[in-house]
């Protein structure tokens, strides 16, 4: 007439789970009973992730014990399980293990603090008892049972009860019952003599000056740890066993009465029994499963302690087996009245405090498997829930945020017309390009004037074209890399630079050439002229031209997203293709550059007045030093700054070529007008 207990087994463990209790107490009784429920719950505990904290076994006996040995042996388990960081306690057994656990607190309580001094009661468990318990204690344990009830010890215990229900006019009876009326039934008259401390009189019996028991005492007046008024599960289950052999009697006797009357064996009301389901007189349907077992749930209680040495039980929650697994148990929080010295509602009952969202679960060494450390994610890696295991990384376009418990989307990072940065950038690009074309200009309006003409006019043309263009080939390196922006920066600088570095080493070589070819009989005097220095600057500039195309063949720049270098941007950039082929361009540029210095260098002290040839010495050195520091620079920066560099390097270089090459001309065209004259040259040459 009780369900099957392994309903229960699973039922203590989503209760647990409910509260999330996964440090838990286990109390058994020291029979064969206890280590069956050992064996079935602690593989399910460990299966739903909960640990056990302790596995204490109570006394069966313990009323059979001195004082000195039951203070010996509760002593013994004090440090054991009372002192345990475990909230949750379950107790397994019957009603002499809550004498054992009562015994044990009241010593621990009220004896222990005068054998040790300043011992304290650790008080504060949740006690999850079983069906099989009942707080219902007899007469003989009546001192002992108030002591504990008064003392609140299990104020708020949770139970698991056999399911019952109000049935119309019990109370009323108990009201009614007259021992005196009942002679027949022994029990009603031995309880009412325990509950009341009295005797009824009997035969040749002498009371002695005892009470005298005259069955008009009232059960009211009873606590609740000896006798309750509303109908329990134990009394509900008798009561629905009595009309199930009812109704098997009355179908038995009903098929049979046709034929003949016989006796019934017990034995033959078993079938019967497992096919009748019937409704009960307070409405509930009764039956039973194929195995013979009663298909019905659990009640879940809240034991509610009152310094009147009384309690109810108030009925917070269903265990019911109908429902899909692992939906069995249904538990409203808001009618539990918790223990008073809980120092958190719903008590917190596990090894360590759960870790929180950016951390993830460390295990410790030579510990169970619920206790844990608690370590912080790795950067780029998030835990949004807790106790997780392990962190997880963010996807790519996302990072971490500070928490560590969130992913946070990448913020697409690249030099922009927007920024400081970049509009800083363009503003000197377009003043020196400016600036170039006002010099481009000047030497056009006075391109009859001697030192103009000297300087190879076509050549100076061209030097300050390119370094125009050089100056804002510098504004395709600013903005969103695109497939275009990519394909051509890089090409287009390539080319310009290499015209620009072309056209120095042509001017140097020419002027080389125009001392050599002074010289009488010299054979290079038929190399004098513009077609040297065109031929120069065209077939440098072809081979630059070529590796661009070979580059654009081969491998273009295409435009990439680079999610690792940077921890919260994305960085848009050009990648160049063919690394190979970009340091070919730019190794050839170096190259010519350092042939223009070395050329311009020996021939700086040629005595010849419309020699330049020191300052392209000094231009070319400016070149090559920016050149040689943006190699390392270039390739220890990222993102926006790489192409930071690239720009300074080319706004740096060509505004050194413009102001070493070009500042002193202009200087005596505008300010010294009259050192510009044939007769000046002339002289200075002398």
């Amino acid at each position: 007439m009780v369900p099957n207990e392994a309903l229960q087994y699973r039922g203590i463990v989503q209760l647990l789970l409910h509260f999330t209790w996964k440090w838990v107490g286990l109390i058994t009784m020291d029979n064969e009973a206890g280590d069956h429920f050992l064996q079935v719950m602690e593989p399910l505990l460990s299966q739903s992730g909960i640990c056990s904290a302790f596995t204490e076994r109570s006394l069966n006996k313990l009323g059979q014990l001195g004082v000195s040995e039951v203070i010996h042996q509760i002593k013994s388990h004090i440090p054991v399980f009372l002192h345990s960081t475990a909230i949750a306690v379950v107790i397994y057994g019957e009603t002499t293990s809550i004498i054992w656990l009562g015994s044990l607190i009241w010593v621990t309580s009220t004896v222990m603090p005068l054998v040790i001094p300043g011992y304290k009661y650790p008080a504060g468990k949740v006690w999850i008892t079983t069906a099989q318990i009942d707080f219902i204690s007899n007469a003989m344990d009546k001192f002992l049972a108030i002591q504990t009830y008064r003392d609140a010890l299990f104020h708020g215990a949770l139970s698991f009860t056999i399911h019952s229900t109000k049935r119309l006019g019990f109370t009323e009876f108990l009201q009614n019952l007259n021992p005196l009326e009942a002679k027949r039934d022994g029990f009603i008259q031995s309880f009412w003599e325990q509950a009341f401390h009295c005797l009824f009189p009997k035969l040749n019996v002498i009371l002695n000056n005892a009470q005298t028991c005259t069955g008009e005492e009232d059960l009211e007046s009873l606590p609740a740890p000896l006798f309750e008024m509303s109908m329990t599960g134990h009394s509900y289950s008798i009561y629905n066993a009595v009309y199930a052999v009812a109704h098997a009697l009355h179908i038995t006797y009903s098929t049979r009465s046709r034929h003949r009357q016989l006796n019934v064996e017990p034995y033959q009301l078993h079938p019967f029994l497992l096919r009748i389901p019937f409704n009960n007189s307070c409405g509930e349907e009764i039956k039973f499963n194929e195995l013979g077992e009663l298909a019905a749930g659990f009640d879940i209680t809240n034991l509610i302690t009152f310094e009147n040495d009384s309690y109810v039980r108030v009925k917070v929650g269903r265990l019911e087996p109908q429902a899909p697994l692992g939906k069995e148990l249904m538990i409203n929080e808001d009618f539990i009245e918790w223990h008073e010295d809980l120092s958190e509602v719903p008590p917190f009952s596990q090894c360590n405090r759960n870790c929180h969202a950016g951390y993830s679960r460390k295990k410790r060494e030579g510990e169970k498997f619920c206790c844990y450390d608690c370590a912080p994610c790795p950067e780029g890696m998030i835990s949004n829930e807790i106790d997780m295991d392990y962190c997880h990384p963010c996807p790519e376009e996302h990072y971490s945020n500070k928490n560590q418990d969130g992913c946070l989307p990448k913020i697409p990072s690249f030099l922009s017309f927007e920024e400081h940065l970049g509009v800083a950038l363009a503003s000197l690009a377009v003043f020196f390009a400016a600036i170039t074309a006002l010099v481009l200009g000047i030497f056009i309006k006075q391109r009859d004037t001697p030192i103009v003409k000297a300087n190879n006019c076509s050549l100076t043309y061209v030097l300050l074209i390119s370094l125009i263009l050089s100056f804002l080939c510098s504004l395709l390196f600013i903005g969103k890399p695109t497939n275009a922006t990519c394909l051509v920066r890089q090409t287009a600088f390539g080319l310009i630079f290499s015209v620009a570095v072309s056209s120095i080493l042509a001017k140097t070589i020419t002027v080389v050439v125009a001392f050599m070819a002074s010289k009488p009989g010299s054979i290079f005097q038929k190399w004098v002229g513009k077609r040297l220095a065109h031929s120069i600057v065209f077939l440098c500039s072809l081979f630059q031209a070529g590796i661009c195309a070979v580059w654009l063949g081969i491998s273009p720049p295409f435009p990439e997203l680079d999610m690792q270098s940077q921890f919260r941007e994305i960085i848009v950039k050009c990648n160049e293709g063919s690394t190979t082929m970009f340091y070919c361009a730019l190794g050839y540029m170096g190259f010519l550059a350092s042939v223009s210095f070395s050329v311009a260098f020996l021939a700086r002290k040629l005595p010849d007045a419309f020699n330049e040839a020191k300052f392209i010495t000094f231009s070319m050195l400016v070149f090559c030093s920016v050149w040689l520091s943006f190699v390392p620079t270039y390739l220890s920066t990222k993102g926006k700054y790489m192409v930071t560099v690239e720009i300074f390097s080319i706004l740096a270089s060509c505004a050194g070529l413009l102001g070493c090459i070009f500042f002193p001309k202009c200087y005596i065209i505008v300010l010294r007008p009259r050192l510009n004259k044939r007769e000046q040259l002339v002289r200075r040459k002398q």
